[in-house]
């Protein structure tokens, strides 16, 4: 069985709380902090007779002068603020000291070589490495921190060819979702000529002397950044041709705005397609809108694609095949998944014979390796794994090493044993090595992370939210602390696309809970955590949902004796961002600060932009009456009122973000400094040469860390010691 890279995304989210205001010379009232000239437009938006102001719309332009001037003056002006913490660049150093421990990727076996990565410390980019045997010695491959010059340009494992010769991989800059692949010769180990451009979301299907890929047509220049994405196309690339030779295999000119991606089953048989209305959600085809599934027998000649699923109401996901027979993962009639067992040749639903039954937990989703099948479920937002055979029954319930994350279970076709990734909220992720007979595991690298990670608390409550609907809650801080009512706390939470917020360390985190800190992670409504009928709780005309079990989290921290409004920070990142701001405008009294990172602020105007349009079917578009009712209700760009105090405020944004363009962040910024009445700073800070997708550098990131955490700590009145 071929074997396929995971992408594994380890976000390092910079934290954030927040306490009582600076001194006068560091803060002062908000209204007098010198804030750059938010210069005001006179653009009106008229929506159904309802007429909206859009008067930051020139903001949207980022070729624009005068914006480049703005975002120095606004960098300037938080740098400044910054600069002004007197333990700012202590807190720095503190975080590149406790950064600085090696951390690998579990061994992927090719052939008779395993690859992984390994991050020595602070490197900018994970180096790759191959060994003969999982113990074997290990050989540099890559080095990805030779790509450019500041460390921005990061490097993606896609897939190796069946015969192993070949690994397609995808290099991306300053955080773009523009994604370059490119192919490597692991017998010489030198890049081949072949480059494939206008590809987001990469991936590679390999088939023959070549693979499938996903492109988007040319963009027009000067718009690469923020013109609107349309037209997703399937393509076949033959090793040593031009991209202009690549065959077209799919597109849809009915429906231009549909993402569409490729995978053939590792014997190389079968080609399934995976097209949806909304947008993928890593490397395996998860969605957060439903999707059609098609398929095309390849061991036959002159075969045509041909529909297998039908519909986007319902998710489905190819797992893997057992000859001439297809696993499919879905949702229909199972809102909590399960498997079933699919006749390409008869594909209606009728004819489908189950395989796995739906089960009390949400079916995440399944690695294959070692010819078993590991099916991942969510059980109160933590993993459990399943280990099943090809024909469907259980062999046991994986025993893992503590509650947490497990993931990227990899195997070769006939190994006797694998490697898989685990983590929490107090321990590093650590590689560890299961033996597939008996089920044990035993620890293959751990990191060696500076400082103790020993004597916390892990809790998990269940909090009652505005409509009696009973939400999950991790809360952690060291053993022993008092429940006085005036603890320093930090929140964050997601609640939207199927994203499941469960477990993950954090280096800047750690750092706040060593001081006395707590943590606080509710599992709002709009994920997974318990299958399609909890996302579909919170999306669309049910977002109001996922405010009201965020509020009603904050709410239980108060009344439960851990801390009080003013010693209150929270943070979100992309969709928990929009959470975030829309919380702090239904309730600013709640929050002392709030840290919103890369968020879609003009839920009117977001479908406009790069791949904004594929989140219609999870938000709905101001395009339609009701759904603009839908967002008006809550989008924080337009529910900012003046005379309000609002929490202090820093905003993250990255000035390549081209999933969210940063004019979100921007006209957000401006709003909200156009309309604080209280003494909380709002403050913006965009990172150049920075966006949405993987691969920020390490420097980048204990930068951001340094920034984000002095000001919760000053904010708090948490007091910094090294």
């Amino acid at each position: 069985m071929r074997t396929t890279f995971k992408i594994i995304l380890i976000v390092w989210i910079q934290c954030v709380v927040i306490s009582d205001a600076l001194s006068q010379s560091v803060s002062g009232n908000g209204k007098l902090l010198p804030y750059p000239d938010n210069r005001k437009g006179n653009v009106t938006g008229n929506y159904f007779g309802t007429m909206v102001a859009d008067p930051y719309r020139w903001m949207e332009n980022d070729t624009s002068a005068y914006l480049q001037q703005w975002i120095t003056a606004q960098n300037n002006l938080t740098n400044d603020y910054l600069d002004a913490i007197p333990y700012r660049n202590e807190m720095r150093k503190y975080l590149s000291d406790t950064w600085n421990y090696a951390k690998e990727t579990q061994p992927i076996r090719i052939g008779k070589s395993y690859f992984f990565t390994r991050n020595d410390g602070v490197q900018n980019q994970a180096v790759w490495y191959i060994r003969q045997g999982p113990d074997g010695k290990e050989e540099p491959l890559m080095d990805p921190n030779k790509l450019s010059a500041d460390g921005t340009t990061a490097a993606t494992m896609l897939a190796a060819s069946r015969n192993g010769r070949y690994l397609a991989y995808a290099v991306a800059g300053a955080g773009s979702d523009w994604n370059t692949i490119r192919i490597m010769n692991l017998d010489t180990r030198q890049p081949l000529e072949d480059e494939l451009h206008w590809v987001k979301f990469p991936r590679a299907a390999w088939k023959g002397n070549g693979f499938y890929y996903s492109r988007y047509p040319a963009v027009e220049k000067g718009k690469a950044l923020s013109g609107a994405n349309a037209l997703n196309q399937v393509y076949y690339h033959r090793i040593g041709d031009k991209q202009e030779q690549d065959s077209l295999v799919f597109e849809d000119h009915t429906n231009p705005k549909l993402s569409v991606a490729a995978h053939v089953t590792a014997d190389e048989r079968f080609l399934i397609l995976s097209v949806l209305p909304g947008s993928f959600l890593g490397f395996k085809l998860t969605t957060s809108t439903g999707n059609a599934l098609f398929c095309q027998d390849l061991s036959v000649p002159g075969s045509k694609i041909k529909p297998l699923v039908k519909g986007y109401d319902h998710h489905n996901i190819i797992v893997d095949n057992t000859d001439d027979k297809l696993l499919l993962q879905t949702d229909l009639n199972a809102p909590n998944d399960r498997v079933v067992l699919i006749d390409p040749a008869n594909p209606e639903p009728h004819n489908w014979r189950p395989f796995i039954a739906e089960q009390e937990e949400s079916l995440e989703n399944i690695d294959t390796g070692g010819d078993y099948l590991w099916a991942f479920y969510l059980k109160d937002a933590s993993t459990m794994v399943k280990q099943y055979d090809y024909t469907g029954c259980l062999v046991r319930t994986v025993a893992l090493p503590a509650l947490g994350s497990a993931s990227n279970f990899s195997a070769g076709c006939g190994d006797k044993e694998l490697f898989y990734l685990f983590t929490n909220f107090t321990t590093p992720i650590t590689v560890y090595r299961l033996n597939i007979a008996s089920g044990k595991s035993e620890v293959y690298r751990r990191p060696a992370f500076k400082t103790t990670a020993t004597n916390y608390v892990t809790r998990q409550v269940f909090v009652t939210s505005k409509d009696g609907t009973r939400v999950p809650m991790f809360i952690v801080h060291k053993a022993g602390i008092k429940l006085d009512g005036n603890n320093p706390v930090f929140m964050q939470g997601h609640g939207g696309f199927k994203r499941n917020l469960i477990p993950f360390f954090s280096v800047a985190r750690m750092m706040f809970l060593e001081r006395g800190g707590v943590y606080a992670q509710p599992n709002l409504r709009g994920g997974n955590e318990y299958g399609e009928a909890w996302h579909r709780g919170g999306m669309r005309e049910n977002k109001q949902h996922v405010f009201d079990d965020f509020i009603a989290s904050t709410q239980y921290l108060i009344s439960e004796g851990y801390t009080t409004p003013r010693r209150i920070a929270v943070t979100g990142v992309s969709t928990g961002a929009i959470m975030v701001a829309a919380c702090a405008n239904q309730r600013p009294d709640l929050f002392k600060v709030i840290v919103p990172v890369a968020g879609a602020m003009d839920m009117l105007r977001y479908h406009q932009f790069t791949i904004g349009a594929t989140w219609a079917e999870e938000y709905g578009i101001s395009d339609y009456k009701e759904q603009f009712e839908w967002l008006i209700k809550y989008s924080p760009l337009h529910n900012v009122k003046p005379g309000i105090h609002y929490p202090a405020t820093i905003i993250l944004t990255g000035d390549h973000d081209d999933t969210v363009v940063p004019a979100h962040s921007f006209k957000f910024a401006a709003t909200l400094q156009e309309k604080q009445a209280g003494d909380n700073p709002v403050l913006i800070r965009i990172d150049r040469n920075s966006g949405h997708g993987p691969g920020k550098p390490t420097t980048k990131m204990i930068e951001e860390a340094a920034d984000v955490w002095s000001f919760v700590f000053r904010q708090l009145n948490l007091e910094w010691s090294r």
